[in-house]
């Protein structure tokens, strides 16, 4: 069985699939040039394919298409290189489940807004799975009609509350490209992305308001070769939240506001966690978040490994924790703290970031007693505390960085 990350609060709940023997298989190695061509030709190879309109099979306007797109994406599924049209207008649709694999290429082009039901008894509402070559673009939107829905949400008090439905789940994708499209309102996670390689998001725009409990922008866990870039984020969550078993993951040029920032983790609540390894933020800016780039994990935690994790050239503005690492991560208490954790944390490295601080703690790097954090480096921060009562500080905890370049605040010398 494979532990699934789903966050719940402020933090992440497990549930289990079995898809081990599938995630094994869909982790496929490929030369990043070779990839960048597959995408180039799998664009191609959809641009002149037949056309399966969901009007053509009783879809209209202002009324519930589940039938209509069930019956539209069967039929393009057996035919390679086409594609399904949802055109212009708003619709109604039931939860959804778009499932492969396909005799080929495949594009998902929904131009118009798909509005969710208020009740969705399932832990999703639209579900694309086990699709090698898919194309998900379009300019629509997905709205997931998630006002009524949040005030039910209690997971913040009750750990073992009920999920609720995720606006868009892709799970065991490969070789594929998610471009152009909307998110709104969730009633849970926004993007979910599990057991998928060699995937790239681009182009996306979520939004929900900043008190949405749990509507994270885009969740990735036990995927590699994830790419997300030049995405327009805010929610009332992680505006990217990467969870265990995340490989090779690059999120470029992210604007990110309101939320909680994005985030590596957390880690060490379960057993059997995959490593994390391969994470790069590259470019972007948060704005007025709860957190800045961070990485967190819970005490009393089984073993664990991450590495080679770097954040670069990233603006903050009126962000709370900036540059954070929290190796005593317990949301609402709903943790032992009895002893350490044991995810050690490695290579990682906050370079060239700088902005505006609404907290006077602008760097936080608190590491585990039992596996100090290794390898950390500092480089070009230039963080400004906007509040009253003096400068940015900066706070370690078992962790000893390299320093180089500018440092405001000043170096924080190790604590033990």
């Amino acid at each position: 069985m494979i532990n699934i990350i789903i966050e719940k609060g402020n933090h992440h709940t497990v549930q289990q699939i079995g898809y081990s023997r599938e995630i094994k298989n869909n982790k496929m190695g490929k030369n990043l040039s070779i990839v960048t061509i597959s995408l180039q030709l799998l664009l191609a190879s959809t641009s002149a394919g037949q056309v399966f309109d969901v009007k053509s099979y009783g879809g209209q306007p202002n009324a519930d298409i589940t039938q209509a797109l069930t019956k539209a994406w069967k039929a393009a599924c057996a035919v390679a290189g086409c594609k399904v049209v949802i055109s212009a207008g708003t619709y109604k649709l039931g939860a959804v489940s778009l499932l492969g694999p396909c005799k080929g290429a495949i594009e998902f082009q929904l131009q118009g807004t798909l509005q969710a039901p208020s009740n969705v008894g399932k832990d999703f509402w639209v579900s694309f799975k086990r699709i090698d070559s898919l194309i998900v673009s379009g300019g629509g939107a997905f709205d997931g009609k998630g006002q009524t829905a949040w005030q039910k949400n209690n997971c913040a008090k009750n750990y073992n509350c009920k999920t609720l439905p995720i606006n868009i789940r892709f799970d065991f994708i490969t070789n594929s490209i998610v471009r152009d499209i909307q998110s709104k309102d969730s009633k849970f996670f926004h993007i979910n992305v599990f057991g998928c390689n060699n995937l790239q998001i681009q182009h996306v725009t979520i939004t929900a308001p900043g008190d949405s409990p749990n509507t994270d922008g885009i969740h990735i866990g036990h995927s590699s070769k994830i790419t997300i870039t030049n995405a327009k984020i805010g929610t009332g969550d992680d505006c990217v939240s990467i969870g265990d078993g995340a490989q090779d993951v690059t999120v470029n040029q992210v604007t990110c506001g309101p939320g909680h920032g994005i985030s590596v983790g957390s880690l060490g609540r379960y057993q059997n966690e995959e490593p994390v390894s391969g994470i790069r933020i590259i470019g972007g800016t948060l704005s007025n978040t709860k957190n800045g780039v961070r990485i967190k994990t819970w005490p009393s935690s089984p073993p664990g490994t991450a590495s080679d994790m770097h954040f670069e050239n990233i603006i903050m503005n009126n962000v709370a924790n900036p540059i954070l690492i929290d190796q005593g991560y317990c949301p609402n208490n709903q943790c032992s703290n009895k002893s350490p954790s044991k995810v050690k944390i490695s290579n990682v490295s906050f370079k060239n970031i700088r902005g505006t601080s609404s907290t006077k703690e602008a760097m936080k790097l608190i590491c585990s007693k039992s596996v100090p954090c290794q390898q950390v480096a500092v480089a070009g921060i230039d963080l400004v505390y906007k509040g009253a009562g003096g400068s940015a500080t900066s706070t370690c905890v078992n962790v000893k960085p390299t320093v180089s370049g500018k440092q405001n605040p000043p170096a924080c010398t190790s604590k033990q």
